[in-house]
This record gives C-alpha cells, sequence and structure tokens, in this order.
C-alpha cells in the first residue's frame, strides 16, 4: 500500500467480516492489528471474542463493558426525543456505531495506532457512521476500509478464505444472512432476507416470541420516569443498562417488538432488515405516554416537528456533529417536567397504555369534563372559531364575487 502505516485498531465483533478483517490487515498492511471489541449487550457472542482475535493473530485484544455508556448516552437521548427512522426503526445499530468508534479513537490514541479500521460493506450505512465519527474525533487518522478496496466480491468469498485460513465462521453459505446485536436490539438483513416477499423463518429470532406463542395470560407492569428518563419498572429502581435488559426480557416473552422493513439506506439504495426491539418498544409507547400528560402542547409540536430529522441524522451517522448536538439541547429542555409513572399492558405482541400519573401533569380533569367548570367558558369558542375560520371565510367570498 502506498500510506505506511505503523498499527491499526479494528473494530472488531469476531464475525465473518471482522474475522476475515483482521488476517487480511495483517497480510496486507504488514503492521500490527489490535482488535477492540465494544461490550454492547451482545450476550454470549462476546465470551470467546478475546481468544478469537489472539487466534486469528491480533497483536492485542481488548473487549470493554460499555453498556451502561451506551444506554445512559446514546439510547436514553434518542429515546428523551422518540426518535425513529421512517415511522419505523428505533435505530439500534446507528446508535452503536458512534461509542464504538469514539473508543477506537481513544484507544488509537492511548496506544500510539495512526490507523482505525471497520468492518462495515461499501453499500451501507455503517461506513459513514464510523467514518463520519473517526472524522470528527481526530481528523489526523488514517482510515480503512477493506469492503472498498479488497477483491473479495461478497459473503460466500469471505467464507472461502476464512475456511483457506482456518479462520472459525459463525455463518455458512446455506445460512448466509448477518446479525447485529446490542443492549437495544438485534438486526437481521442480507442472504435469504433480500427476497422482500419470503417470510423471516421464526427459529431466526433470538430476543423474542412469536406473538402466536406468547402467553394467553397479559403481563402489567409500571415505569417510572424521571425528566425523561426511565429509572424504574415495578417500583424497583435499575441501572440504564439492567432496566433495558429487563425490559427485553419481559417484552421478548410475550412478543413484541418485531419488526420487517424495506428502508432507505443514506447511499441511496433500498434494504430489508428484520428487527427485535422489545425493550425499547415498550420504552417509546411509555414515553410517549408520559409526554401526553406533562408536555406543553405547541412544545410537543414543535418537537414532533423535528423528531424526523433527528433520527435522520442518527441514522445518517451525524451523532458527533454539531446539529445533532444543538438539536439534543433543545430536546432535553422539553424533557424537564416528563416525570411520572405509566402503567403498560403486554399481550401477543401488543403493548398498551392502561395507566398515567404524573405530580407535574397538565391535565386536570375538573378543565377536560363536559360538565361546568371555572376555567372554560364555552360561549367564548364561537369567537375562536370565527376568527380561526375568517381567512376560509374570506377565500369563499372573493371566489363568489369573481364569478360574477
Amino acid at each position: 500500500m502506498s500510506d505506511k502505516i505503523n498499527k491499526i485498531i479494528l473494530a472488531y465483533s469476531g464475525g465473518l467480516d471482522t474475522s476475515v478483517i483482521l488476517k487480511w490487515l495483517q497480510e496486507t498492511y504488514d503492521c500490527p492489528v489490535v482488535a477492540y471489541a465494544a461490550d454492547l449487550g451482545q450476550g454470549d457472542e462476546i465470551d470467546e471474542i478475546n481468544k478469537k482475535a489472539l487466534n486469528t493473530g491480533a497483536e492485542e485484544a481488548i473487549v470493554e463493558d460499555l453498556k451502561e455508556e451506551f444506554v445512559h448516552d446514546f439510547v436514553w437521548p434518542a429515546l428523551r426525543a422518540n426518535a425513529i427512522y421512517e415511522s419505523t426503526y428505533l435505530l439500534g445499530t446507528s446508535l452503536a456505531r458512534p461509542l464504538i468508534a469514539k473508543r477506537q479513537v481513544e484507544t488509537a490514541k492511548r496506544l500510539g495506532a495512526d490507523a482505525v479500521c471497520h468492518g462495515a460493506t461499501g453499500k451501507g450505512n455503517d461506513q459513514v457512521r464510523f467514518e463520519l465519527a473517526y472524522m470528527a474525533l481526530n481528523p489526523g487518522l488514517k482510515i480503512i476500509a477493506p469492503w472498498r478496496t479488497w477483491e473479495f466480491k461478497g459473503r460466500e468469498d469471505l467464507i472461502d478464505y476464512a475456511r483457506s485460513k482456518d479462520i472459525p465462521v459463525p455463518v455458512t453459505k446455506e445460512k448466509p444472512y448477518s446479525t447485529d446485536r446490542n443492549l437495544l436490539h438485534i438486526s437481521f438483513e442480507g442472504g435469504i432476507l433480500e427476497d422482500t416477499w419470503e417470510e423471516p423463518p421464526e427459529d431466526m429470532f433470538i430476543l423474542s416470541v412469536s406473538p402466536l406463542d406468547a402467553p394467553d395470560k397479559a403481563t402489567d407492569i409500571e415505569i417510572e420516569f424521571k425528566e425523561g428518563d426511565p429509572i424504574s419498572v415495578d417500583g424497583e429502581e435499575m441501572s440504564p443498562a439492567s432496566l433495558l435488559a429487563f425490559l427485553n426480557d419481559t417484552g421478548g416473552r410475550n412478543g413484541i417488538g418485531r419488526v420487517d422493513m424495506v428502508e432507505n439506506r443514506y447511499v441511496g439504495m433500498k434494504s430489508r432488515g428484520v428487527y427485535e426491539t422489545p425493550g425499547g418498544t415498550i420504552l417509546r409507547v411509555a414515553h410517549l405516554a408520559m409526554e401526553s400528560i406533562t408536555l406543553d402542547r405547541e412544545v410537543m409540536h414543535l418537537r414532533d416537528s423535528l423528531v424526523p430529522r433527528y433520527a435522520e441524522m442518527i441514522y445518517y451517522g451525524y451523532w458527533f456533529s454539531p446539529e445533532r448536538e444543538i438539536l439534543q439541547k433543545l430536546i432535553d429542555e422539553t424533557q424537564k417536567e416528563v416525570t411520572g409513572v405509566i402503567r403498560l399492558k403486554l399481550y401477543k405482541g401488543n403493548c398498551t397504555v392502561t395507566g398515567r400519573k404524573s405530580e407535574r401533569s397538565l391535565y386536570h380533569s375538573g378543565f377536560a369534563t363536559f360538565e361546568g367548570d371555572e376555567v372554560y367558558n364555552q360561549q367564548d369558542a364561537a369567537g375562536f372559531i370565527r376568527l380561526n375560520g375568517l381567512r376560509l371565510k374570506i377565500a369563499q367570498m372573493l371566489k363568489e364575487r369573481q364569478k360574477t
């Protein structure tokens, strides 16, 4: 390669792509490669990652437990915004990438590395998310994106290469779809899922049972919020990561959080993704309900008008951009009164709000009643309607005059 590189920090997951990349980097750049793995809640996937990286030739393998930081600093801010991409996707992968990139950059500085590498393909969103974060945090680092430069054309080529190098991989040609898991979700894409008419196989799902197989008895839970963040379930306070993990388990047992969508990637093509997001689905429903009694109407409507743009920023990879940061400040300002308890019923894939209460509630039954009250005079509505309808009335009057 034309640019001499001294040491590389690879975002390493232990899956097919990064296992092959680790060996390929050593052969291509002839320099030490450090395998960096972030534990964001992958479960058993993380257990053997250190050993696997070292066996594949990494100079050093680093595994960091970032579950609390991930949920507190990335998932909760997005939850406070009710962020959702194209009305469906709760941004599980999009929120994880900037944290991994941030820690890669910090690790590069600590170990004196001059390059970072990711395993994202040249067709997907992750390449943008990783590289925008690298550039925002340390523009002096060299960025290596193997999928854009090497000779391999697809995952079948990678499987053949891995076998030739005795690298164990968790996929086969018969079951080639890829997964990405963290505490917020697990995603599935590629392979058999590229046929949009093909129903996902039931044995593919990991975090949730089918709604058809969920219990016949509903589960009732109460979630407490403080300034927009969930802090307890059924009266038991939990750390952010513990709370989300608990709701993943509870929601998954009730068949909640499955999504099958075709989304618009940032690079311009459509892609099918299947997701499981049980805890995130429950929390978004609960948070919206909490806001319904604690947020001023105009504040809510203004914030809601910005949510699609905010979600796009995260999906497109602009977490560390000034526009996302300034919008986050506005969103967080709206959350100061979003405090109270929401009761929900979980049943066969459904998450239904059954109760709302807050000491900061703007709802008052005495004002909303159809009976008499002290703050609203029904006769005032006539003038209110006349003023709001004036432009409509004038427009029609002028149209009628123009006809004569």
